[in-house]
């Protein structure tokens, strides 16, 4: 994702480099716009990295009533589970019915059959406890009366906003990380004009000029346009993971479980080699622009869960691997509960200035058609195409070939890369097509992503470009020479430069992603 100098002049500036704003950017250069995403820190650096990795529909949603945003979540589920396979894909989940805990069968199957009503497509099913302990032996027996399985999808959240990226630069688009906007500049009538930019790091300042501008910019979006109705606000809600090796929590499906103490859904889940478990729900009271990191009640609430429906396996917190959080931006009218806010999106519009704030993952296109319909009147006259054409274009040229990868890795990196897949698998030497341990990661991929992702420091490449920092113990530190050595060609730094990105990493990651 190389550069070229930039123009001074654009229909659009997008602010944020999120998975919302990198979506507006792949829509809005279908409409042959010139386009501008500006990014205040790394691309994927806030929520959309640090998600569930989850592709759904929201099955919670439907028991506060929100129909509409279940159906549009499934609807594009099934939409990218078709079009992006290995970058999303299906994922099993179980839900244990128990007699002194949760919802009842029926109140879940009610759930699931809407659910999978609105997907128009019959895939949950019911067993009894003895058929699911066949399927998850692990979880808790005890008053144990059987469970559902049903279908939703997983992603790779960092390497979805990537991949969108990737797209939108190659039919036009132009997108930079680690670029502040300062300030939205207007003329005498209070009409957009442009934008006024500093590079964060060098300081170098930066005007753009713009027909209109997109703040899509999450929980910072009051920040640049506060929000026009007097009772709705951003909400910051932090949510927190834990991370576990597969060894140490060997499930083979996803499951869903309440916590014992509030009620609340949570999850375990295989993604990448490791296990998943979360997440929390709670007001964000730190800075916004602080790394985000787990509290140790957090750690605590997640642990009382896990050891209550895990019995067995006797896991502490010393098992983790990792921890991560969050910060969602969400709206709202205040005074509830944070897991009855409303996960719905909004749109603001003044006179060029277009805000869209909220939303899921998963509807980031409809999120982006929505707000690109907010800010025609501004844009040059245009025309909205593209809307039903696939996100994602299909990786070429690696038919016949799978360069002695088995086919679910070779899916793997298609699904991430799309077309970029065949760069990385014919520049790779044979010992770098293998994984890394413990994780799915190729080592080829590294020094890949360190020369054309605009990779400035390491927590960048080892956090969002690929995600050994959450992946392995200590962050990889086990790792660091040899990632050092593959990448040292890729980055325009010396040794001194390498020993301090390391130590910065290493710091950074013991402050905010140690679960201890």
């Amino acid at each position: 994702m190389k550069n070229k100098p930039l123009n001074k002049d654009w229909d659009l500036v997008i602010v944020g480099g999120g998975v919302t704003g990198a979506g507006i950017l792949r829509e809005a250069v279908r409409m042959d716009l010139k386009v501008l995403l500006l990014e205040q820190n790394d691309f994927a650096w806030g929520t959309s990295s640090r998600s569930s990795k989850l592709v759904h529909g929201g099955l919670r949603y439907l028991k506060q009533g929100h129909f509409l945003l279940t159906r549009d979540s499934v609807k594009e589920r099934e939409r990218l589970l078709r079009e992006a396979p290995g970058l999303i894909d299906p994922l099993d989940f179980l839900i244990p019915i128990y007699q002194d805990h949760g919802p009842g069968k029926w109140l879940i199957r009610a759930g699931l059959s809407l659910y999978d009503a609105l997907a128009m497509n019959w895939q949950h099913r019911y067993h009894d406890a003895r058929g699911f302990l066949s399927l998850e032996p692990h979880i808790r027996p005890e008053k144990l009366v059987g469970g559902f399985r049903f279908l939703d999808a997983q992603v790779d959240d960092a390497r979805l906003v990537l991949r969108l990226l990737h797209e939108a630069k190659a039919a036009g688009g132009h997108a930079e990380n680690y670029t502040s906007v300062t300030e939205i500049l207007r003329d005498i009538r209070g009409n957009i004009v442009g934008v006024r930019a500093e590079d964060t790091e060098t300081h170098e300042e930066k005007v753009f000029s713009a027909r209109a501008v997109i703040n899509a910019t999450g929980v910072w979006a009051e920040t640049l346009h506060p929000s026009p109705s007097k009772n709705l606000h951003l909400r910051p809600l932090r949510g927190s993971h834990l991370v576990f090796p597969s060894d140490v929590l060997p499930i083979s499906h996803a499951v869903s479980f309440s916590h014992p103490a509030d009620q609340r859904q949570l999850f375990v889940i295989p993604w990448e080699g490791a296990v998943l478990f979360g997440t929390t729900d709670l007001d964000h009271k730190a800075s916004l622009g602080a790394e985000p990191a787990i509290s140790k009640a957090e750690v605590s609430y997640l642990m009382d869960a896990l050891q209550m429906f895990f019995p067995s396996l006797d896991i502490s917190e010393k098992d983790c691997l990792s921890a991560f959080a969050g910060v969602r931006p969400v709206l709202s009218k205040g005074g509830r509960d944070p897991s009855a806010e409303s996960r719905e999106h909004v749109i603001w519009a003044d006179k060029g200035l277009v805000t869209i704030t909220g939303g899921k993952l998963t509807t980031f296109r409809k999120l982006a058609w929505d707000a690109l319909s907010a800010a025609m009147p501004f844009l040059p006259p245009v025309r909205k195409t593209g809307e039903g054409d696939p996100v994602f274009s299909g990786p070429h040229g690696l038919v016949g070939k799978d360069y002695g990868l088995s086919g679910t890795a070779l899916r793997r990196v298609c699904g991430r890369y799309g077309e970029m897949a065949k760069d990385i698998l014919e520049a790779a030497a044979p010992e770098d097509l293998e994984a890394i341990p413990h994780t799915h990661t190729l080592w080829a991929e590294l020094p890949f992503v360190a020369r054309n992702e605009q990779v400035r420091h390491l927590s960048d490449l080892l956090l969002r470009r690929v995600r050994i920092g959450l992946l392995t113990k200590q962050g990889g530190e086990a790792y660091l020479s040899r990632i050092q050595m593959l990448c040292e060609p890729c980055l325009p730094w010396d040794q001194a430069r390498w020993k301090a990105e390391t130590d910065a990493y290493q710091q950074l990651w013991h402050q905010a992603y140690s679960p201890f």
